[in-house]
C-alpha cells in the first residue's frame, strides 16, 4: 500500500528546514549533510537532481550546478519521526567542496584529528 506524498507533512524546524543526509546508493558511503525546505524537497522529487536550501545564501542549491558534481536521486527516505531525510544518490564526482568523495574525511582517533581521505586527483 502506498500513499501520496506531500512535503508539507514533514516535521521542519522553526526555520522551515529539515536535515538531509546524502548517501551513495551503491557503496553505502555517507557523502554529506545539508538542509532542505519543503520547496527543495519538492524540486528534488520533481527533477531527480538533489536540491538543498543554502542557509548562508538564502537560496536553492542544486548539488553540482556549479561544480558539475551532481547528485542524481535514486530514492528519498524519511526517518520514523519524519524530521530527517536520507537521500540515496548516484554521486557524479566528489561530494565535498574540498574535492573529496565525502565531507566526512576527518576522524577522531586516540584523541587526535586524522584525515582519512585524500582529495580526488
Amino acid at each position: 500500500m502506498s500513499n501520496s506524498f506531500d512535503p508539507a507533512t514533514l516535521r521542519y524546524d522553526d526555520r522551515g528546514l529539515i536535515p538531509c543526509i546524502a548517501q551513495d546508493q551503491a557503496s553505502g558511503q555517507v557523502l554529506m549533510f545539508a538542509w532542505m525546505n519543503a520547496a527543495a524537497v519538492a524540486r528534488t522529487l520533481e527533477t531527480g537532481r538533489v536540491t538543498y536550501w543554502s542557509r548562508s545564501r538564502q537560496a536553492f542549491w542544486v548539488k553540482g550546478e556549479s561544480s558539475g558534481h551532481h547528485q542524481v536521486l535514486v530514492e528519498l527516505r524519511l526517518d520514523c519521526d519524519r524530521d530527517c531525510l536520507l537521500a540515496l544518490v548516484t554521486q557524479e564526482g566528489p561530494a565535498c567542496h574540498t574535492n573529496r568523495r565525502s565531507c566526512f574525511y576527518t576522524a577522531i582517533r586516540a584523541g587526535a584529528e586524522v584525515e582519512i581521505m585524500a582529495p580526488i586527483a
